[in-house]
């Protein structure tokens, strides 16, 4: 191979090694007017295997899951996120009715009426073994009173990386679709 040649595919694989960064630090684009609001639920846990070794980091998976689907929601100008804390005591009731949220539509038009937001995202993990996982969303319209979206993503192993990992692939990929279809998760 000649030198300009390798000058050429070496600039290439610098660029692209180098364009994961750029990305990643690249500002996010502030929400645009007149996005739908959105309250995003704790993320739960699907767990038939209730291993007592990993219950304390899947603990803390869960709650950083919530922080990181909300700010990468945000960030991405998705959606207008609000914090579904006013209607604590609600959620702490139907919980206590319910065994899972996304199951119970009624729970989400609830919350979401209890806000006045227009959607209620219910994630939440199902843990298949300590090497399959699935990241799941349901959006439910609450003046429309039904489920709009669901999208699930694959994780590979019950680790914090893997985790990360599958909020923001989910994120994006409807960060994506949205770009060529505006109605897309709406």
């Amino acid at each position: 191979m000649d030198i300009g040649r390798r000058m050429v595919l070496g600039s290439a694989a610098a660029l692209w090694l180098g364009a994961p960064h750029a990305i990643a630090q690249a500002p996010t684009p502030a929400p645009a007017p007149g996005l739908r609001s959105i309250a995003v639920l704790q993320v739960e846990l699907l767990d038939d295997q209730n291993n007592p070794a990993t219950k304390s980091a899947q603990e803390v998976r869960l709650r950083n899951a919530l922080l990181q689907l909300r700010e990468e929601l945000r960030g991405r100008g998705l959606y207008r996120v609000v914090d579904p804390d006013p209607a604590q005591a609600l959620q702490e009731n139907l919980r206590a009715q319910q065994e899972f949220f996304y199951r119970c539509d009624d729970c989400a038009a609830q919350v979401g009426q209890q806000l006045g937001v227009d959607l209620v995202m219910t994630p939440w993990v199902q843990k298949v073994s300590e090497l399959i996982l699935n990241f799941n969303v349901q959006i439910f319209d609450v003046p429309a009173g039904k489920v709009i979206f669901s999208k699930s993503v694959d994780m590979r192993g019950n680790e914090d990386e893997s985790w990360k990992r599958a909020v923001r692939y989910l994120v994006r990929d409807m960060a994506e679709k949205r770009s060529v279809n505006p109605r897309y998760g709406q």
